[in-house]
């Protein structure tokens, strides 16, 4: 039985790690491609400049 636990509770840990790593390349990228957006913005708004 407390193999069984053993597997089960490492399984969890692999499962969960996989999920924080994934969640932190998404943050990540959703800060890129705001910061891109931004920039975008700001050049735009130079070229409106008179």
């Amino acid at each position: 039985m407390n193999k069984v636990f053993a597997a089960a509770l490492a399984a969890l840990a692999l499962i969960g790690s996989a999920s924080l790593l994934t969640a932190c390349n998404t943050v990540a990228g959703a800060g890129q491609d705001v910061s891109a957006a931004g920039h975008a913005v700001s050049t735009t708004a130079d070229k409106a400049k008179p």
